[in-house]
């Protein structure tokens, strides 16, 4: 299905390439699949003195897909996802246990030249979330909102318009009730989309406030990337990637303040085991 995506997707390209897979924790995480369609995934983090893990396991059959984890605070998190009860749509139920105030229902529905959303919390007083977008697969325009029915009052609203071409990302997002806009640009070296720099520019209104990142990532071979961001305020961060076996990644990152050295750098190691 090709289309505008949904409002989420507008300078997701641009996140990603400035955050996705930057960590200050250390991270095992190991996968298993069966061919019942099955699949158990462990995973176990170390943030400073202090250690967590999870277990979960994911079922797919046909159009649905059963997602379970238990972490080590004895929270159980079920997300059940199933597409296609309706032509074009996917619908999510999500709930974390104990709190079952926690619980969430998402239908998506995705068209060739529109797409909608909405969220709505499963408790006594749940909180709506709506999002659209129109356009094609090189343009979006969109919005977003959230409301509460308790006190009656908006809780967000955002609008976006985004560009996507095989050379390049861009977009504008106003959000924050119009208090924040954020631009972005990513450039594109290579069909495979490895080789790329971005530029995002975030502005806040109410304090008078620029933010201004600069960052990109470059495949060194078919097997290892690299990437690094740098902020006006001289927050240095940079990242490799490597994939010691396939599907399997090892990523060591790093950030620091250029303009206070004496400041201790955080450094993390993450290592994903698939089969």
């Amino acid at each position: 299905m090709t289309g505008p995506g949904l409002f989420s997707n507008i300078g997701k390209t641009a996140k990603d390439l400035l955050t996705k897979d930057y960590t200050s924790d250390q991270k095992l995480s190991v996968s298993s699949s069966s061919i019942t369609g099955v699949a158990l995934t462990s995973a176990a983090v170390r943030n400073g003195g202090l250690c967590s893990f999870d277990v979960g396991s994911q079922y797919k059959y046909k159009n649905t897909l059963i997602d379970v984890k238990v972490d080590s605070e004895s929270n159980i998190s079920t997300t059940v996802v199933i597409s296609g009860i309706l032509p074009s749509t996917k619908t999510i139920a999500s709930i974390k246990l104990p709190d079952y105030n926690s619980g969430k229902l998402e239908v998506q529905y995705l068209h060739h030249h529109a797409s909608l959303a909405s969220v709505v919390a499963l408790n006594k007083s749940p909180l709506i979330e709506l999002s659209g977008t129109m356009g094609s697969q090189g343009i979006a325009f969109g919005a977003e909102a959230g409301f509460d029915t308790v006190s009656g009052a908006f809780t967000k609203y955002s609008a976006g318009i985004g560009l996507t071409k095989p050379e390049y990302n861009a977009s504008v997002i106003l959000m924050d009730k119009g208090d924040t806009m954020r631009a972005s640009y990513v450039h594109h070296f290579d069909e495979s989309q490895r080789s790329s720099t971005v530029l995002e520019i975030l502005r806040r209104f109410s304090i008078n406030e620029n933010t201004v990142t600069v960052g990109g990532q470059y495949a060194l071979d078919p097997w290892t990337t690299v990437k690094a961001r740098l902020n006006n305020f001289g927050k240095l961060g940079a990242l490799l990637q490597h994939e010691v076996r396939p599907k399997s990644m090892l990523t060591i990152s790093g950030e620091f303040d250029t303009k206070a050295l004496e400041r201790t750098p955080k450094f993390g190691l993450a290592l994903a085991l698939k089969p």
